[in-house]
Protein backbone atom coordinates (compact mmCIF):
# COMPACT_ATOMS: atom_id res chain seq x y z
CA UNK A 1 0.00 0.00 0.00
CA UNK A 2 2.45 2.71 1.11
CA UNK A 3 4.72 1.87 -2.67
CA UNK A 4 1.53 2.69 -4.26
CA UNK A 5 0.73 6.14 -2.08
CA UNK A 6 4.60 7.13 -2.83
CA UNK A 7 2.66 8.20 -6.21
CA UNK A 8 0.75 10.89 -4.69
CA UNK A 9 4.36 12.89 -4.23
CA UNK A 10 3.27 14.38 -7.39
CA UNK A 11 0.30 15.77 -5.91
CA UNK A 12 1.61 17.02 -2.80
CA UNK A 13 1.05 20.42 -2.98
CA UNK A 14 -2.48 19.32 -3.17
CA UNK A 15 -2.13 16.77 -0.20
CA UNK A 16 -0.89 19.85 1.45
CA UNK A 17 -3.58 22.08 0.71
CA UNK A 18 -5.60 19.10 1.98
CA UNK A 19 -4.01 18.74 5.40
CA UNK A 20 -4.32 22.52 5.72
CA UNK A 21 -7.79 22.85 4.96
CA UNK A 22 -9.01 19.68 7.06
CA UNK A 23 -6.63 21.36 10.25
CA UNK A 24 -9.04 24.38 9.68
CA UNK A 25 -12.25 22.63 9.64
CA UNK A 26 -11.23 20.28 12.59
CA UNK A 27 -10.23 23.40 14.57
CA UNK A 28 -13.46 25.14 13.46
CA UNK A 29 -15.92 22.21 14.53
CA UNK A 30 -13.86 22.17 18.01
CA UNK A 31 -14.23 25.88 19.07
CA UNK A 32 -18.10 25.71 18.00
CA UNK A 33 -19.08 23.68 21.51
CA UNK A 34 -17.23 26.37 23.63
CA UNK A 35 -18.95 29.29 22.14
CA UNK A 36 -22.26 27.81 22.57
CA UNK A 37 -21.35 26.86 26.23
CA UNK A 38 -20.85 30.76 26.45
CA UNK A 39 -24.24 31.63 25.02
CA UNK A 40 -25.68 29.43 27.76
CA UNK A 41 -24.14 30.55 30.59
CA UNK A 42 -23.27 33.98 29.84
CA UNK A 43 -26.20 34.58 27.70
CA UNK A 44 -29.57 32.54 27.91
CA UNK A 45 -28.74 31.91 32.16
CA UNK A 46 -28.63 35.50 32.24
CA UNK A 47 -30.88 37.13 29.89
CA UNK A 48 -28.14 38.95 27.94
CA UNK A 49 -29.88 39.14 24.78
CA UNK A 50 -27.00 41.60 22.36
CA UNK A 51 -24.16 38.43 24.00
CA UNK A 52 -26.75 36.04 22.31
CA UNK A 53 -26.70 38.14 18.99
CA UNK A 54 -23.15 38.27 19.43
CA UNK A 55 -21.46 35.02 19.84
CA UNK A 56 -24.29 33.70 17.74
CA UNK A 57 -23.08 35.37 14.54
CA UNK A 58 -19.76 34.38 15.85
CA UNK A 59 -20.25 31.12 15.61
CA UNK A 60 -22.28 31.21 12.00
CA UNK A 61 -19.60 32.94 10.64
CA UNK A 62 -16.81 29.87 12.33
CA UNK A 63 -19.79 27.21 11.23
CA UNK A 64 -19.42 29.02 7.56
CA UNK A 65 -15.76 29.20 7.67
CA UNK A 66 -15.71 25.18 8.60
CA UNK A 67 -17.84 24.37 6.06
CA UNK A 68 -15.92 26.47 2.64
CA UNK A 69 -13.12 24.51 4.17
CA UNK A 70 -14.80 21.24 4.41
CA UNK A 71 -15.73 21.04 0.40
CA UNK A 72 -12.49 22.57 -0.46
CA UNK A 73 -11.15 19.51 1.03
CA UNK A 74 -12.87 17.56 -0.12
CA UNK A 75 -12.66 18.74 -3.88
CA UNK A 76 -8.49 18.76 -3.73
CA UNK A 77 -8.60 15.54 -1.65
CA UNK A 78 -11.07 13.89 -5.02
CA UNK A 79 -8.88 15.77 -7.12
CA UNK A 80 -5.42 13.56 -5.62
CA UNK A 81 -7.14 10.55 -5.67
CA UNK A 82 -8.63 10.52 -9.13
CA UNK A 83 -5.07 12.12 -10.42
CA UNK A 84 -3.66 8.45 -8.90
CA UNK A 85 -5.88 6.07 -10.03
CA UNK A 86 -5.07 7.63 -13.30
CA UNK A 87 -1.79 7.23 -13.12
CA UNK A 88 -1.95 3.82 -11.83
CA UNK A 89 -3.73 2.49 -14.40
CA UNK A 90 -1.52 4.22 -16.92
CA UNK A 91 1.57 2.95 -15.27
CA UNK A 92 -0.18 -0.79 -14.69
CA UNK A 93 -1.40 -0.70 -18.44
CA UNK A 94 2.24 0.79 -19.66
CA UNK A 95 3.77 -2.54 -17.72
CA UNK A 96 1.68 -5.25 -19.17
CA UNK A 97 1.91 -3.62 -22.56
CA UNK A 98 5.81 -5.23 -21.84
CA UNK A 99 4.44 -8.65 -20.87
CA UNK A 100 5.42 -11.83 -23.21
CA UNK A 101 2.45 -13.90 -23.63
CA UNK A 102 3.92 -15.78 -20.62
CA UNK A 103 3.01 -13.12 -18.37
CA UNK A 104 -0.56 -12.73 -19.43
CA UNK A 105 -0.86 -16.73 -19.00
CA UNK A 106 0.29 -16.74 -16.18
CA UNK A 107 -2.03 -14.05 -14.04
CA UNK A 108 -4.82 -14.16 -16.74
CA UNK A 109 -6.32 -11.34 -18.81
CA UNK A 110 -9.79 -11.63 -16.12
CA UNK A 111 -7.28 -10.94 -13.23
CA UNK A 112 -5.80 -7.72 -15.09
CA UNK A 113 -8.67 -6.65 -16.08
CA UNK A 114 -10.07 -6.89 -12.77
CA UNK A 115 -6.43 -5.28 -10.90
CA UNK A 116 -6.94 -2.38 -13.75
CA UNK A 117 -10.46 -1.23 -12.54
CA UNK A 118 -12.20 -2.05 -9.39
CA UNK A 119 -8.54 -2.94 -7.06
CA UNK A 120 -7.88 0.59 -8.23
CA UNK A 121 -11.10 1.93 -7.70
CA UNK A 122 -9.94 0.72 -4.05
CA UNK A 123 -7.46 2.41 -3.45
CA UNK A 124 -8.86 5.55 -4.78
CA UNK A 125 -11.92 5.26 -2.72
CA UNK A 126 -9.43 4.91 0.39
CA UNK A 127 -7.31 7.80 -0.76
CA UNK A 128 -9.94 10.29 -0.66
CA UNK A 129 -11.32 9.21 3.01
CA UNK A 130 -7.02 9.07 4.12
CA UNK A 131 -6.79 12.40 3.16
CA UNK A 132 -9.25 13.71 5.61
CA UNK A 133 -9.12 11.48 7.90
CA UNK A 134 -5.31 11.66 8.28
CA UNK A 135 -5.41 14.78 9.79
CA UNK A 136 -9.25 14.97 11.22
CA UNK A 137 -9.66 12.18 13.28
CA UNK A 138 -6.71 12.76 15.28
CA UNK A 139 -7.10 16.41 15.90
CA UNK A 140 -10.56 16.06 16.77
CA UNK A 141 -10.06 13.05 19.17
CA UNK A 142 -6.86 14.73 21.13
CA UNK A 143 -8.70 17.80 21.02
CA UNK A 144 -11.85 16.44 22.38
CA UNK A 145 -10.27 14.61 24.90
CA UNK A 146 -8.11 18.36 25.83
CA UNK A 147 -11.40 20.69 25.32
CA UNK A 148 -13.55 17.66 27.45
CA UNK A 149 -11.02 17.83 30.25
CA UNK A 150 -10.60 21.64 30.15
CA UNK A 151 -14.79 21.44 30.65
CA UNK A 152 -14.79 18.87 33.77
CA UNK A 153 -12.05 16.55 34.45
CA UNK A 154 -13.61 14.14 36.37
CA UNK A 155 -16.57 13.50 34.16
CA UNK A 156 -14.21 12.79 31.77
CA UNK A 157 -13.27 9.37 33.25
CA UNK A 158 -16.36 8.27 31.81
CA UNK A 159 -14.35 8.45 28.31
CA UNK A 160 -11.54 6.69 29.95
CA UNK A 161 -13.51 3.58 30.96
CA UNK A 162 -15.42 3.61 27.39
CA UNK A 163 -12.93 3.98 25.15
CA UNK A 164 -11.12 0.49 25.67
CA UNK A 165 -14.41 -0.97 24.73
CA UNK A 166 -14.28 0.78 21.26
CA UNK A 167 -10.63 0.30 19.95
CA UNK A 168 -11.26 -3.79 21.47
CA UNK A 169 -14.34 -3.76 19.14
CA UNK A 170 -12.61 -1.77 15.89
CA UNK A 171 -9.79 -4.77 16.19
CA UNK A 172 -12.14 -7.94 16.73
CA UNK A 173 -14.14 -6.54 13.62
CA UNK A 174 -10.73 -5.79 11.69
CA UNK A 175 -9.40 -9.76 12.47
CA UNK A 176 -12.89 -11.33 11.10
CA UNK A 177 -13.00 -8.83 7.86
CA UNK A 178 -9.53 -8.69 6.34
CA UNK A 179 -9.20 -12.79 5.19
CA UNK A 180 -12.81 -12.41 3.90
CA UNK A 181 -11.64 -9.14 1.50
CA UNK A 182 -8.74 -11.19 0.27
CA UNK A 183 -11.54 -13.95 -0.72
CA UNK A 184 -14.04 -11.30 -2.15
CA UNK A 185 -11.33 -10.03 -4.94
CA UNK A 186 -10.55 -13.80 -5.42
CA UNK A 187 -13.89 -14.33 -6.17
CA UNK A 188 -14.66 -11.19 -8.70
CA UNK A 189 -11.70 -12.52 -10.32
CA UNK A 190 -13.12 -15.54 -10.84
CA UNK A 191 -16.92 -14.11 -11.67
CA UNK A 192 -15.51 -11.63 -14.45
CA UNK A 193 -13.38 -14.71 -15.98
CA UNK A 194 -16.88 -16.83 -16.31
CA UNK A 195 -18.51 -13.13 -17.34
CA UNK A 196 -16.17 -13.07 -20.52
CA UNK A 197 -15.26 -16.39 -21.18
CA UNK A 198 -19.55 -16.30 -22.03
CA UNK A 199 -19.69 -13.28 -23.70
CA UNK A 200 -16.70 -13.61 -26.04
CA UNK A 201 -17.61 -17.09 -26.52
CA UNK A 202 -21.57 -16.68 -27.02
CA UNK A 203 -21.61 -18.35 -30.42
CA UNK A 204 -20.12 -21.64 -29.56
CA UNK A 205 -22.43 -21.86 -26.23
CA UNK A 206 -25.28 -21.36 -28.31
CA UNK A 207 -24.06 -23.74 -31.35
CA UNK A 208 -24.03 -26.33 -28.83
CA UNK A 209 -27.17 -25.73 -26.68
CA UNK A 210 -24.82 -24.95 -23.65
CA UNK A 211 -26.79 -21.83 -22.06
CA UNK A 212 -28.22 -24.15 -19.20
CA UNK A 213 -24.87 -25.13 -18.47
CA UNK A 214 -23.15 -21.82 -18.47
CA UNK A 215 -25.95 -20.27 -16.50
CA UNK A 216 -25.48 -22.94 -13.89
CA UNK A 217 -21.35 -21.92 -13.63
CA UNK A 218 -22.29 -18.26 -14.11
CA UNK A 219 -24.91 -18.81 -10.93
CA UNK A 220 -21.77 -20.63 -9.25
CA UNK A 221 -19.33 -18.29 -9.35
CA UNK A 222 -22.34 -15.28 -8.64
CA UNK A 223 -23.13 -17.44 -5.48
CA UNK A 224 -19.56 -17.67 -4.53
CA UNK A 225 -18.88 -14.39 -4.54
CA UNK A 226 -22.41 -13.27 -3.00
CA UNK A 227 -22.26 -15.69 0.37
CA UNK A 228 -18.32 -14.17 0.85
CA UNK A 229 -19.65 -10.22 0.37
CA UNK A 230 -22.75 -11.04 2.72
CA UNK A 231 -19.76 -12.38 5.21
CA UNK A 232 -17.99 -9.63 4.93
CA UNK A 233 -20.77 -7.16 5.23
CA UNK A 234 -22.14 -8.91 8.40
CA UNK A 235 -19.08 -8.42 10.14
CA UNK A 236 -18.40 -4.79 8.85
CA UNK A 237 -22.99 -4.21 9.66
CA UNK A 238 -21.93 -5.15 13.21
CA UNK A 239 -19.12 -2.21 13.37
CA UNK A 240 -22.07 0.65 13.35
CA UNK A 241 -24.83 -0.77 15.46
CA UNK A 242 -22.31 -1.29 18.33
CA UNK A 243 -20.08 2.24 17.71
CA UNK A 244 -23.77 3.81 17.81
CA UNK A 245 -25.18 1.76 21.03
CA UNK A 246 -21.68 2.66 22.96
CA UNK A 247 -21.81 6.60 21.56
CA UNK A 248 -25.97 6.62 22.70
CA UNK A 249 -24.86 4.69 26.51
CA UNK A 250 -21.83 6.96 26.79
CA UNK A 251 -24.11 10.39 26.49
CA UNK A 252 -26.40 8.94 28.79
CA UNK A 253 -23.95 8.10 31.02
CA UNK A 254 -22.67 11.66 30.97
CA UNK A 255 -25.82 13.37 31.23
CA UNK A 256 -26.57 10.79 34.86
CA UNK A 257 -23.06 12.09 36.11
CA UNK A 258 -23.28 15.19 34.62
CA UNK A 259 -26.85 16.03 36.14
CA UNK A 260 -25.60 15.21 39.52
CA UNK A 261 -22.36 17.59 39.01
CA UNK A 262 -24.43 20.13 38.20
CA UNK A 263 -26.77 19.74 41.26
CA UNK A 264 -24.35 20.02 43.37
CA UNK A 265 -22.67 23.45 41.73
CA UNK A 266 -19.04 21.58 40.21
CA UNK A 267 -20.61 22.34 36.90
CA UNK A 268 -22.48 24.55 34.58
CA UNK A 269 -25.36 23.58 32.07
CA UNK A 270 -23.16 25.25 29.31
CA UNK A 271 -20.32 23.03 30.25
CA UNK A 272 -22.11 20.27 30.33
CA UNK A 273 -23.88 20.83 26.78
CA UNK A 274 -20.07 21.48 25.60
CA UNK A 275 -18.59 18.35 27.11
CA UNK A 276 -21.53 16.07 25.83
CA UNK A 277 -20.94 17.42 22.23
CA UNK A 278 -16.87 17.47 22.76
CA UNK A 279 -17.72 13.28 23.59
CA UNK A 280 -19.79 13.27 20.55
CA UNK A 281 -16.48 14.61 18.71
CA UNK A 282 -14.52 12.14 20.43
CA UNK A 283 -16.20 9.12 19.07
CA UNK A 284 -17.19 10.19 15.32
CA UNK A 285 -13.55 10.57 15.58
CA UNK A 286 -13.07 6.68 16.23
CA UNK A 287 -16.14 5.74 14.09
CA UNK A 288 -14.41 7.87 11.38
CA UNK A 289 -10.66 5.84 12.49
CA UNK A 290 -12.95 2.70 12.21
CA UNK A 291 -14.28 3.35 8.53
CA UNK A 292 -10.46 4.00 7.90
CA UNK A 293 -9.50 0.71 9.21
CA UNK A 294 -12.44 -1.14 7.20
CA UNK A 295 -10.82 0.26 4.22
CA UNK A 296 -7.35 0.18 4.24
CA UNK A 297 -7.33 -3.66 4.69
CA UNK A 298 -9.12 -3.75 1.41
CA UNK A 299 -7.33 -1.76 -0.09
CA UNK A 300 -3.92 -3.40 0.97
CA UNK A 301 -5.32 -6.16 -0.65
CA UNK A 302 -6.06 -4.42 -4.15
CA UNK A 303 -2.61 -2.65 -3.82
CA UNK A 304 -0.90 -6.30 -3.00
CA UNK A 305 -2.48 -7.19 -6.48
CA UNK A 306 -1.29 -4.35 -8.05
CA UNK A 307 1.50 -4.56 -7.20
CA UNK A 308 1.79 -8.12 -8.18
CA UNK A 309 1.44 -7.00 -11.66
CA UNK A 310 3.70 -3.95 -10.88
CA UNK A 311 6.55 -6.13 -9.71
CA UNK A 312 6.53 -9.11 -12.19
CA UNK A 313 9.41 -8.69 -14.47
CA UNK A 314 9.10 -9.68 -18.49
CA UNK A 315 10.49 -12.61 -19.58
CA UNK A 316 11.43 -10.53 -22.37
CA UNK A 317 13.64 -7.66 -21.29
CA UNK A 318 13.45 -5.27 -24.28
CA UNK A 319 16.93 -3.95 -23.40
CA UNK A 320 18.30 -4.26 -27.11
CA UNK A 321 19.43 -1.11 -29.10
CA UNK A 322 19.05 -0.14 -32.66
CA UNK A 323 21.12 -2.17 -34.55
CA UNK A 324 22.81 -1.67 -38.24
CA UNK A 325 20.73 -3.99 -40.68
CA UNK A 326 23.46 -6.50 -42.14
CA UNK A 327 20.89 -8.02 -44.63
CA UNK A 328 17.20 -6.77 -45.80
CA UNK A 329 13.90 -9.65 -45.32
CA UNK A 330 16.08 -12.42 -44.21
CA UNK A 331 14.73 -14.93 -41.44
CA UNK A 332 16.80 -17.26 -39.89
CA UNK A 333 16.00 -19.91 -37.35
CA UNK A 334 19.52 -21.46 -36.23
CA UNK A 335 18.98 -24.55 -33.70
CA UNK A 336 16.07 -23.43 -31.60
CA UNK A 337 14.28 -25.15 -29.37
CA UNK A 338 11.04 -24.08 -27.35
CA UNK A 339 9.96 -25.09 -24.13
CA UNK A 340 6.48 -24.07 -22.71
CA UNK A 341 6.73 -23.35 -19.08
CA UNK A 342 6.02 -26.21 -16.68
CA UNK A 343 5.67 -28.53 -19.76
CA UNK A 344 7.66 -31.74 -20.45
CA UNK A 345 8.16 -31.94 -24.08
CA UNK A 346 9.51 -29.25 -26.06
CA UNK A 347 7.18 -27.32 -28.24
CA UNK A 348 9.81 -27.17 -30.67
CA UNK A 349 12.95 -29.16 -30.81
CA UNK A 350 16.13 -28.25 -33.23
CA UNK A 351 14.67 -26.16 -35.87
CA UNK A 352 17.08 -24.45 -38.21
CA UNK A 353 16.48 -22.82 -41.69
CA UNK A 354 16.93 -19.38 -43.39
CA UNK A 355 14.08 -17.82 -46.13
CA UNK A 356 15.78 -15.21 -48.20
CA UNK A 357 13.54 -11.56 -49.77
CA UNK A 358 11.50 -12.70 -52.67
CA UNK A 359 11.30 -16.81 -51.41
CA UNK A 360 7.51 -18.28 -50.04
CA UNK A 361 8.64 -20.23 -46.91
CA UNK A 362 5.73 -22.35 -46.03
CA UNK A 363 4.75 -24.27 -42.70
CA UNK A 364 2.73 -27.10 -42.92
CA UNK A 365 1.83 -29.84 -40.40
CA UNK A 366 -1.07 -31.48 -38.33
CA UNK A 367 -2.30 -29.97 -35.14
CA UNK A 368 -0.41 -29.49 -32.53
CA UNK A 369 2.61 -29.87 -34.77
CA UNK A 370 3.87 -26.52 -33.48
CA UNK A 371 3.06 -24.02 -36.55
CA UNK A 372 2.02 -21.23 -34.39
CA UNK A 373 4.46 -21.47 -31.79
CA UNK A 374 7.00 -21.60 -34.33
CA UNK A 375 5.73 -18.13 -35.95
CA UNK A 376 5.23 -16.60 -32.26
CA UNK A 377 8.84 -16.88 -31.82
CA UNK A 378 9.60 -14.42 -34.45
CA UNK A 379 8.24 -11.35 -33.34
CA UNK A 380 9.38 -12.69 -30.26
CA UNK A 381 6.08 -13.27 -27.95
CA UNK A 382 8.30 -15.76 -26.27
CA UNK A 383 11.90 -16.06 -26.14
CA UNK A 384 13.69 -19.13 -27.42
CA UNK A 385 14.84 -21.74 -24.83
CA UNK A 386 17.97 -21.94 -26.91
CA UNK A 387 19.52 -21.14 -29.81
CA UNK A 388 18.83 -18.12 -31.86
CA UNK A 389 16.35 -16.42 -34.62
CA UNK A 390 17.73 -13.84 -36.39
CA UNK A 391 15.67 -11.11 -38.81
CA UNK A 392 17.55 -9.16 -41.37
CA UNK A 393 20.84 -10.85 -40.19
CA UNK A 394 20.30 -9.46 -36.04
CA UNK A 395 19.80 -11.51 -33.17
CA UNK A 396 16.24 -10.44 -32.08
CA UNK A 397 17.08 -11.01 -28.77
CA UNK A 398 19.65 -8.42 -29.34
CA UNK A 399 17.44 -5.87 -30.89
CA UNK A 400 14.97 -3.57 -29.47
CA UNK A 401 10.95 -4.87 -29.50
CA UNK A 402 10.08 -2.22 -31.44
CA UNK A 403 12.80 -2.64 -34.22
CA UNK A 404 11.78 -5.81 -34.37
CA UNK A 405 8.42 -5.83 -34.74
CA UNK A 406 8.69 -2.72 -37.29
CA UNK A 407 9.50 -5.24 -39.88
CA UNK A 408 7.45 -7.29 -39.28
CA UNK A 409 3.74 -7.69 -41.33
CA UNK A 410 1.87 -9.82 -39.19
CA UNK A 411 -1.59 -11.65 -39.92
CA UNK A 412 -2.55 -14.17 -36.49
CA UNK A 413 -4.30 -17.18 -36.81
CA UNK A 414 -7.28 -15.17 -35.38
CA UNK A 415 -8.40 -12.69 -37.22
CA UNK A 416 -8.72 -9.72 -34.69
CA UNK A 417 -9.99 -6.15 -36.02
CA UNK A 418 -11.31 -3.47 -33.34
CA UNK A 419 -13.72 -0.68 -32.68
CA UNK A 420 -13.51 2.07 -35.56
CA UNK A 421 -14.00 2.22 -39.11
CA UNK A 422 -12.31 0.21 -41.86
CA UNK A 423 -9.67 2.75 -42.72
CA UNK A 424 -8.69 3.08 -38.88
CA UNK A 425 -8.06 -0.80 -38.93
CA UNK A 426 -6.15 -1.03 -41.76
CA UNK A 427 -4.53 2.16 -40.80
CA UNK A 428 -3.32 0.42 -37.60
CA UNK A 429 -0.25 -0.99 -39.77
CA UNK A 430 1.10 2.02 -40.69
CA UNK A 431 -0.09 5.41 -38.59
CA UNK A 432 0.29 7.80 -41.63
CA UNK A 433 -0.89 5.80 -44.18
CA UNK A 434 -2.47 7.48 -46.74
CA UNK A 435 -6.02 7.15 -48.54
CA UNK A 436 -4.06 5.64 -51.16
CA UNK A 437 -1.87 3.19 -49.55
CA UNK A 438 -4.39 2.29 -47.60
CA UNK A 439 -7.01 1.03 -50.80
CA UNK A 440 -4.08 -0.26 -52.87
CA UNK A 441 -3.83 -2.96 -49.49
CA UNK A 442 -7.17 -3.54 -49.66
CA UNK A 443 -7.63 -4.31 -53.13
CA UNK A 444 -4.57 -6.73 -53.02
CA UNK A 445 -5.88 -8.29 -49.91
CA UNK A 446 -9.78 -8.92 -52.06
CA UNK A 447 -10.96 -7.00 -49.89
CA UNK A 448 -12.18 -3.59 -52.06
CA UNK A 449 -15.21 -5.48 -53.21
CA UNK A 450 -17.06 -6.16 -50.01
CA UNK A 451 -15.79 -2.52 -48.94
CA UNK A 452 -16.86 -0.71 -51.80
CA UNK A 453 -20.57 -2.33 -51.22
CA UNK A 454 -20.71 -0.65 -47.59
CA UNK A 455 -22.93 2.60 -47.59
CA UNK A 456 -19.82 4.56 -46.02
CA UNK A 457 -16.85 2.08 -47.52
CA UNK A 458 -13.45 2.96 -46.02
CA UNK A 459 -15.52 5.15 -43.19
CA UNK A 460 -17.80 2.57 -42.52
CA UNK A 461 -17.72 1.34 -39.22
CA UNK A 462 -16.46 -1.82 -37.34
CA UNK A 463 -17.99 -2.97 -34.40
CA UNK A 464 -16.29 -4.51 -31.36
CA UNK A 465 -14.52 -7.34 -32.53
CA UNK A 466 -15.40 -7.23 -35.79
CA UNK A 467 -18.49 -8.66 -35.12
CA UNK A 468 -20.41 -7.33 -38.17
CA UNK A 469 -18.27 -8.47 -40.88
CA UNK A 470 -17.89 -12.07 -41.82
CA UNK A 471 -14.85 -14.59 -40.56
CA UNK A 472 -13.58 -14.01 -44.44
CA UNK A 473 -14.26 -10.28 -44.45
CA UNK A 474 -11.80 -9.87 -41.42
CA UNK A 475 -9.07 -12.38 -41.96
CA UNK A 476 -9.16 -9.78 -45.42
CA UNK A 477 -9.00 -6.99 -43.56
CA UNK A 478 -6.44 -8.61 -41.27
CA UNK A 479 -4.30 -9.19 -44.16
CA UNK A 480 -4.87 -5.40 -45.75
CA UNK A 481 -3.74 -4.06 -42.31
CA UNK A 482 -0.25 -6.05 -42.80
CA UNK A 483 0.57 -5.25 -46.49
CA UNK A 484 -0.18 -0.97 -45.86
CA UNK A 485 3.04 -1.60 -43.63
CA UNK A 486 5.07 -2.90 -46.26
CA UNK A 487 7.46 -4.42 -44.05
CA UNK A 488 10.67 -6.83 -44.99
CA UNK A 489 8.76 -9.84 -43.86
CA UNK A 490 5.53 -10.52 -44.06
CA UNK A 491 3.88 -13.85 -41.35
CA UNK A 492 0.28 -15.06 -42.67
CA UNK A 493 -0.71 -17.51 -40.06
CA UNK A 494 -3.35 -19.80 -41.37
CA UNK A 495 -4.35 -16.55 -42.52
CA UNK A 496 -7.01 -17.73 -45.32
CA UNK A 497 -8.60 -20.26 -43.77
CA UNK A 498 -12.03 -18.33 -44.11
CA UNK A 499 -11.62 -17.42 -47.43
CA UNK A 500 -13.47 -19.52 -50.46
CA UNK A 501 -10.84 -21.44 -52.91
CA UNK A 502 -11.30 -18.30 -55.14
CA UNK A 503 -10.73 -15.77 -53.16
CA UNK A 504 -7.77 -17.81 -51.81
CA UNK A 505 -6.34 -18.28 -55.43
CA UNK A 506 -6.42 -14.53 -56.26
CA UNK A 507 -5.31 -13.17 -52.61
CA UNK A 508 -2.36 -15.50 -53.26
CA UNK A 509 -1.55 -14.29 -57.28
CA UNK A 510 -2.10 -11.06 -56.18
CA UNK A 511 1.00 -11.21 -53.28
CA UNK A 512 3.56 -12.26 -55.48
CA UNK A 513 4.12 -9.03 -56.69
CA UNK A 514 3.48 -7.31 -53.46
CA UNK A 515 5.74 -8.76 -51.84
CA UNK A 516 8.91 -9.78 -54.07
CA UNK A 517 11.11 -7.93 -51.93
CA UNK A 518 9.72 -9.04 -48.60
CA UNK A 519 10.26 -12.72 -47.15
CA UNK A 520 6.86 -14.53 -46.47
CA UNK A 521 6.26 -17.47 -44.14
CA UNK A 522 3.21 -18.49 -44.42
CA UNK A 523 0.93 -21.37 -42.14
CA UNK A 524 -1.55 -23.48 -44.08
CA UNK A 525 -3.84 -25.98 -43.00
CA UNK A 526 -4.73 -26.58 -46.94
CA UNK A 527 -1.91 -27.93 -48.95
CA UNK A 528 -3.36 -25.81 -52.01
CA UNK A 529 -2.24 -22.51 -50.09
CA UNK A 530 1.96 -24.01 -50.18
CA UNK A 531 1.84 -26.09 -53.13
CA UNK A 532 3.57 -22.98 -55.01
CA UNK A 533 5.98 -21.75 -51.83
CA UNK A 534 9.83 -22.09 -52.58
CA UNK A 535 10.28 -23.96 -49.60
CA UNK A 536 7.71 -25.87 -47.30
CA UNK A 537 8.70 -26.83 -43.85
CA UNK A 538 7.39 -29.49 -42.60
CA UNK A 539 6.75 -30.22 -38.73
CA UNK A 540 5.27 -33.21 -36.38
CA UNK A 541 5.11 -33.41 -32.91
CA UNK A 542 7.17 -30.39 -32.61
CA UNK A 543 10.01 -31.43 -34.94
CA UNK A 544 11.52 -30.50 -38.28
CA UNK A 545 11.15 -33.99 -39.85
CA UNK A 546 11.21 -32.49 -44.06
CA UNK A 547 11.95 -29.28 -45.92
CA UNK A 548 11.53 -28.68 -49.73
CA UNK A 549 9.11 -28.20 -52.79
CA UNK A 550 5.73 -29.18 -53.18
CA UNK A 551 7.26 -31.60 -55.59
CA UNK A 552 10.11 -33.17 -53.31
CA UNK A 553 8.32 -33.38 -50.37
CA UNK A 554 5.75 -35.34 -52.45
CA UNK A 555 8.48 -38.05 -53.39
CA UNK A 556 10.53 -38.08 -50.02
CA UNK A 557 8.65 -37.29 -47.29
CA UNK A 558 6.03 -39.65 -45.85
CA UNK A 559 4.48 -37.16 -43.29
CA UNK A 560 3.62 -34.60 -45.84
CA UNK A 561 2.43 -36.78 -48.64
CA UNK A 562 0.33 -38.51 -46.29
CA UNK A 563 -1.22 -34.26 -45.69
CA UNK A 564 -1.31 -34.31 -49.54
CA UNK A 565 -3.34 -37.51 -49.48
CA UNK A 566 -5.55 -36.94 -46.77
CA UNK A 567 -6.56 -33.48 -49.07
CA UNK A 568 -6.23 -34.35 -52.58
CA UNK A 569 -7.43 -36.44 -54.74
CA UNK A 570 -5.11 -38.79 -56.75
CA UNK A 571 -5.77 -36.34 -60.23
CA UNK A 572 -5.04 -33.53 -58.07
CA UNK A 573 -2.07 -34.90 -56.90
CA UNK A 574 -0.52 -36.23 -60.23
Amino acid sequence: MIKLLKNLTFYKWIVLAVFGLVFIQSMADLYLPTLMSDIIDKGVVLGDKPYIWKIGGFMLLIAAIGMLASAAASYFSSKAAMGLGRDLRRKVFTHVENFSLQEFDQIGTASLITRTTNDITQIQQVVIMMLRMVVSAPIMFVGGVIMAVSKDAKLSLVIVAIIPILVGTILLIMRKGIPLFKLVQKRLDQLNLVLRENLTGIRVIRAFNQENQEQVRLQKANKDITEVSIKVNKVMAAMMPVMMLVMNLTIVAIIWFGGIRIDNGSMHIGDLMAFIQYVMQIMFALVMASMMFVMVPRAAVSAKRINEVLEMKPTLINEGKETANKERGTLEFENVTFHYPGAEEPALADISFKAQPGEVTAIIGGTGAGKTTLVNLIPRFYDTTSGVVRINGVNVKEAAHEEVRSKIGFVPQKALLFSGTIAENIRFGKEDATQEEIEHAAKIAQAEEFINKMENRYDSMISQGGSNVSGGQKQRLSIARALVRKPDLYIFDDSFSALDYKTDAKLRHALIDETQNSTVIIVAQRVSSVMDADRIIVLDKGKMVGMGTHKELLENNKVYREIVESQLSEEEIA
